[in-house]
C-alpha cells in the first residue's frame, strides 16, 4: 500500500483530478508497485470476488482479458501463501505457451518486487520446463498439466489450481474429477477457471454448482488493449452472429431450434468409448476450392470414421484443414496410411474430379471412390443424425469443431458461420460405410 495510507481500491474510485494528484504524491518505489498491482487496472469482473467459494469462474469472449486475469490470480495466490498450484491447459503446448510463458502468462506478470505475506521475497518464478514446474523464491510451486492426460492429476495435491479453456477439455470431466480429488492442502483450497463457454456438460456442472462464483466479461470490453486489425477482421465478421454471441460476448448457447443434433446426442456418443476392432475403416473428403492458407474460403472438410465389428460407426479423427492442395492431399493420404483405410471418398458434384487428381498427386496406389450429391445437404444428413439418436455412432478424442457443426445443422439448413465442412464430411463417411443393425454373430475381424 503506497506510504499516503490510500488503499489501492481507494484510489480506483477517485475523482481524475484527485487521482492525478493522488498519483503525483506518490515515490518512485511506491509508484513502481502500483504499476505492478493487478487490483488497480484490472475491470472488476477480471478480479477474485469476496465470499466463501470454492471455484470462481471467469466466462468470457476471445481476448476479453481471461488469461491475464488467470495468471494474476496465481501471483496473488503465490503472495497469499499458497505452495502447490496446479495450471491445467487444454494440451502440454497450451500450458507452456499461453499459461507460463504466454505474452499474459505467468511468467509476465510475476514483478521481481512480489512478496508474499509474511514479507518473504517471491520475486519472478524460475521455470523449468522439462519439470512442468515453476519455482517462487519463497519455495512455492506450480506444475503444469494437460487435460489429455487425466491420470497425471490423479497422486499430486494442491491448495490452488488455474483451469484455463476447460471447455476445450478433450477429457473434461476425467481431468476435472482428478484435480478436484487432488484439491485438498490448506484451510480453503481454491480453483479459477477461465473459458470461453460452449455448452457441454462439465462447464454447466460447474457453473451451477452452490460452490461457485461466477464473473463475466466480454472482448469488447477490453477492445482498448487488442489489435486494430483482431477488431476490423474477426469482431466485425462475427458479431451479430450466433457464434459471436458465443465467441465475443461470452454468452452459454442452448442448442439450436431444430437442431438435427443436439448436445445431449454428441455427449452420448463420447460416453463409455471402446474401440472395437473394425470392419472397415474410409476417409471422406469435402472439398472446398480452397487455394492455401491465406485463402478466405473454407477449410476442406477430411474425416475418418469405421465400421467396428460390434456394427457400430466410430468417428475416429477431423484432420480438417486450409492447406495448399498438395498439403490438404498428404494430409488425406496420411490418414488414409495411419488408420489403415479401405478408401478415401470424395463429392464429385463439387471438385470431384480435382480431389481424386491430388490425391493421385500424393500416392497413386490410393484407394479411391467419387460420390454423387444427387440430394440437399439436410436430406442426406438427416439419417446420419438418427444413427446417433440410436446410439449406433460413437466420437473417438476431442473433435469439438466437428461437433459445433453438427449442432448448427438444422431442418431449415446450416445455421453456422461459413460451411459445414466438416460436418459434411462425416457424413460422407458414415454413408459410405452404410450402417445397418449390429450383426447377430461375431464377423471376421479387420487388423
Amino acid at each position: 500500500m503506497p506510504a499516503s495510507g490510500l488503499h489501492v481500491s481507494s484510489l480506483a474510485t477517485l475523482p481524475p483530478d484527485q487521482l492525478a494528484k493522488a498519483l503525483a504524491s506518490l515515490t518512485e518505489a511506491e509508484a513502481d508497485e502500483l504499476f505492478h498491482d493487478w487490483r488497480f487496472t484490472a475491470r472488476p469482473e477480471q478480479v477474485a470476488p469476496d465470499g466463501d467459494w470454492q471455484v470462481w469462474a471467469y466466462i468470457a469472449g476471445r481476448g476479453a482479458g481471461k488469461t491475464r486475469s488467470g495468471a494474476e490470480w496465481v501471483r496473488e495466490k503465490v503472495k497469499a501463501g499458497c505452495s502447490r498450484i496446479a495450471l491445467i491447459a487444454p494440451t502440454a503446448g497450451d500450458a507452456r505457451d499461453v499459461m507460463v510463458e504466454g505474452d499474459s502468462g505467468v511468467l509476465s506478470v510475476c514483478w521481481a518486487g512480489d512478496k508474499d505475506h509474511k514479507g518473504n521475497p517471491t520475486g519472478r518464478p524460475v521455470y523449468e520446463p522439462s519439470k512442468r514446474r515453476l519455482t517462487w523464491a519463497n519455495g512455492a510451486m506450480a506444475t503444469t498439466y494437460s487435460a489429455d492426460e487425466p491420470d497425471r492429476l490423479r497422486g499430486p495435491q494442491h491448495d490452488a489450481g488455474w483451469c484455463d479453456e476447460i471447455a476445450a477439455w478433450n477429457y473434461g470431466q476425467e481431468a476435472w474429477d482428478m484435480f478436484m480429488f487432488g484439491l485438498r492442502l490448506g484451510a480453503a483450497p481454491q480453483a479459477m477457471v477461465t473459458t470461453t463457454p460452449r455448452p457441454i456438460p462439465l462447464l454447466r456442472q460447474i457453473m451451477a454448482s452452490a460452490n461457485t462464483v461466477i464473473t463475466r466479461g466480454s472482448t469488447y470490453a477490453n477492445r482498448a488493449n487488442l489489435a486494430a486489425s483482431f477488431l476490423d477482421k474477426i469482431v466485425t465478421r462475427y458479431e451479430g452472429t450466433r457464434l459471436g454471441r458465443q465467441e465475443l460476448l461470452g454468452e452459454m448457447l442452448d442448442d439450436v431450434p431444430g437442431a438435427l443434433w443436439t448436445r445431449d446426442m454428441i455427449d452420448a456418443a463420447k460416453t463409455g468409448v471402446k474401440l472395437p476392432d473394425m470392419r472397415r475403416v474410409v476417409v471422406a473428403v469435402d472439398p472446398s476450392g480452397t487455394r492455401g492458407q491465406s485463402d478466405d474460403g473454407d477449410s476442406v472438410g477430411i474425416v475418418v470414421a469405421g465400421q467396428g465389428i460390434d456394427g457400430i460407426g466410430y468417428v475416429l479423427a477431423d484432420r480438417t484443414c486450409k492447406l495448399s492442395p498438395d498439403g490438404w492431399g498428404r494430409r488425406a493420404v496420411d490418414a488414409y496410411r495411419e488408420f489403415k483405410a479401405d478408401r478415401i471418398v470424395a463429392e464429385r458434384n463439387f471438385g470431384g474430379a480435382m480431389v481424386e487428381h491430388v490425391i493421385r498427386t500424393v500416392d497413386r496406389s490410393i484407394a479411391y471412390k467419387e460420390v454423387t450429391a444427387s440430394r440437399g445437404k439436410v436430406i442426406r444428413a438427416e439419417p446420419i443424425a438418427a444413427l446417433y439418436e440410436q446410439g449406433r455412432v460413437k466420437h473417438v478424442g476431442g473433435m469439438t469443431d466437428l461437433e459445433d457443426q453438427l449442432c448448427a445443422m438444422t431442418a431449415d439448413g446450416y445455421l453456422g458461420d461459413g460451411s459445414p465442412d466438416r460436418a459434411d464430411a462425416l457424413v460422407w463417411a458414415l454413408s459410405e460405410l452404410a450402417l445397418g443393425p449390429p450383426p447377430a454373430t461375431s464377423a471376421p475381424m479387420r487388423r
